[in-house]
């Protein structure tokens, strides 16, 4: 009744209900629809860039699969970029300024895999080194941002657009292999449906994807072989850069990390054929 209206215009009995509905009917309506943002409007638009045309809280089956469908394209587009841009700065452009331009688009490119592979680990199967990897990755590709024109930097630079150039083709044989395969096991039954691309080699790769193992090897030498020449080239009495020790250590741990990860894989596949033969 008329007895029960506060001052205000409000109802003092009804002010605990209409705190809960204060804070309900917002969320109700960022809730609306399947797929729906819990965020502000301003930072939409960096989420579109770094996550995709997709829906960020994945509520529905669909969304999911077009997360992960956008994931493998990005990938794949942004590998093929790379294997361009890197053969246009070896090549046909000498310049600071490009060599630049491409490292800022290795940082952004691995930037935008971790913050994908964080909003996705949860629901799809990303775990162990190759999501560290690409940490590693960014800092190297920021610290080759940073690295001023010079002598130093002019002994280094072919030998790491050539690397990154091969790297690059690498992982686009592997992104393109890798997902038909996928798609044949999870046809047949054999892998989740959430699998996913990733730039090293895994188990359930033995059977069709061996092949890539030696593109693989080489590849992870290449960084033991840029690491130690980043070394050799810090005990150069003309060496004043922090980048080049600061760009070895990275090379280093992705060698060490690749490389053991890899031989891991194929170690426990050989024991397991090896002890399967046995039991026949």
């Amino acid at each position: 009744g008329a007895g029960l209206q506060h001052p205000a215009g409000q109802n003092p009995k009804l002010l605990p209900w209409e705190g809960r509905v204060g804070v309900a009917v917002p969320l109700a309506f960022c809730s609306v629809g399947a797929s729906t943002y819990l965020v502000p409007p301003c930072p939409r638009l960096y989420l579109s860039l770094v996550l995709g045309n997709v829906n960020v809280t994945l509520l529905s089956k669909q969304a999911k699969f077009a997360y992960k469908d956008e994931y493998e394209k990005f990938k794949l587009y942004l590998t093929i970029i790379l294997i361009l841009i890197s053969f246009t700065c070896r090549f046909l452009l000498n310049s600071r300024v490009t060599d630049a331009a491409f490292n800022f688009l290795l940082v952004w490119y691995y930037c935008t895999l971790t913050i994908r592979e964080m909003t996705a680990a949860s629901q799809y199967r990303i775990k162990g080194w190759w999501v560290f990897h690409h940490y590693v990755s960014t800092f190297l590709s920021g610290v080759m941002l940073t690295w001023p024109d010079g002598l130093m930097y002019q002994k280094f630079r072919n030998q790491f657009l050539s690397f990154s150039m091969y790297q690059s083709f690498v992982q686009f044989l592997q992104y393109y292999y890798q997902s038909g395969c996928l798609y044949r096991l999870r046809a047949l039954g054999e892998r989740h449906t959430m699998d996913l691309t990733v730039e090293g080699f895994q188990s359930w790769m033995w059977r069709g994807l061996t092949f890539l193992l030696p593109f693989l090897f080489f590849g992870h030498f290449w960084q033991l072989f840029n690491a130690l020449t980043l070394f050799n080239l810090a005990r150069d009495p003309e060496c004043k850069e922090w980048q080049v020790l600061m760009c070895g250590f990275p090379f280093l741990l992705l060698f060490l990390g690749n490389f053991f990860t890899t031989l891991r894989v194929v170690h426990q596949k050989f024991h397991s054929q090896r002890r399967g033969s046995k039991k026949e």
